[in-house]
């Protein structure tokens, strides 16, 4: 695996030679995703700016043209962890900065839970790293084994969705008529996270979905929206007969979540995003015991920090919804994940690194 990405890292270094593009963005992308969420929202806020270019690098989609412009780029944005990185000899003149997928601070990954040689090598040649709190500087740093001096508090760019003028009566109306659903029901998405443990991602035989459906289906429409991971490998072991809507593959998760009423999540990030949206959610951890032993763990202590009720069986499950869900640790909870939550992250994202630019082209 090093091997091709040291490979990869010497082919880039012969482009580096030539001269940087200053209106030039490269934006490096997984290559089993589409162009969305924050790289896309920093896309079109360059676009508002002026006259910039924009080159889409695909990991693991060798293209040498692509390198090249990626070699040549003032500017380069990315979401995830791009392991050549740390074979990458960038020219002085561009500004790298990692954006992150997930918002705040909640499952530990990266540099707290596995070792951090290699990615104390990515973060060398990476200039920032953006958060969505000061809150969390701290776990970032040890995640992505980075120097705080890199890291700015400037939000998710991807949240600004949520701050959009959506007709949501529209949104609702469409996905009540692609599903043939009763329009006076209300939504529950569940969406839970992947497990190690492979036995716990059966999530049917922790959720009694004929008895979840007996007592709340006159008031809501349940629909499911597994993990990429679990959804490519164990889906069909796991989706069974039964009243649910499979939104697994629904291509804008995020506006699933603009049409549910209520969340049941359990150890999955989403419930930051959610939190956005000021609604209820419940975190049905029907394996709590057996996660925090043997799952990477939190940096938050999950029984006391949660911004909604914590319940274990589909019995609880039911009677939290029918006695209606507790938010009134949200609002507390929204404050220690998100600096500002203003619809303005792409804005600030996009201001910082023009400036920032400006002063990478004095060499």
């Amino acid at each position: 695996m090093f091997l091709k990405h040291k490979i990869f890292g010497k082919i880039f270094n012969v482009f580096t030679r030539f001269s940087i593009d200053d209106n030039l963005i490269s934006f490096i992308i997984d290559s089993n995703e589409s162009f969305s969420g924050n790289l896309e929202y920093i896309k079109n806020e360059f676009e508002k700016r002026g006259n910039f270019k924009f080159n889409f690098y695909y990991k693991d989609k060798l293209s040498v043209n692509s390198l090249k412009k990626l070699a040549t780029s003032k500017y380069i944005f990315l979401n995830d962890n791009f392991f050549p990185f740390a074979f990458m000899n960038f020219n002085k003149k561009t500004l790298v900065i990692q954006l992150w997928h997930a918002p705040g601070a909640f499952k530990k990954f990266g540099g707290s839970v596995e070792n951090a040689s290699m990615l104390k090598m990515i973060s060398q040649n990476t200039d920032y790293l953006i958060v969505t709190s000061k809150n969390i500087e701290d776990f970032y740093s040890e995640a992505f084994q980075i120097d705080k001096s890199k890291i700015r508090s400037l939000g998710l760019p991807r949240a600004d969705y949520y701050f959009e003028n959506h007709d949501v009566d529209e949104l609702k109306k469409n996905f009540y008529k692609r599903y043939n659903l009763d329009s006076n029901k209300k939504i529950i998405l569940y969406a839970p996270t992947f497990r190690e443990n492979e036995k716990f991602n059966n999530v049917f035989n922790y959720l009694d979905l004929a008895k979840f459906n007996e007592r709340l289906s006159d008031d809501y429409t349940l629909i499911l929206r597994l993990h990429p991971k679990i959804n490519k490998f164990y889906s069909s072991d796991i989706k069974i007969e039964g009243d649910y809507i499979d939104c697994s593959d629904y291509k804008n998760e995020q506006e699933l979540m603009l049409l549910a009423d209520i969340l049941i999540t359990d150890y999955s990030s989403i419930m930051i995003e959610f939190g956005l949206l000021n609604k209820p959610i419940v975190f049905f951890a029907y394996d709590l015991d057996n996660y925090l032993s043997n799952e990477r763990g939190f940096y938050l202590n999950y029984k006391n920090d949660l911004p909604g009720p914590i319940v274990h069986t589909t019995e609880e499950l039911i009677e939290c919804i029918e006695k209606g869900v507790d938010t009134s640790n949200l609002d507390s909870f929204l404050k220690t994940q998100f600096d500002e939550i203003d619809g303005n992250s792409s804005k600030r994202v996009v201001d910082f690194a023009l400036k920032e630019g400006e002063k990478n082209g004095e060499y």
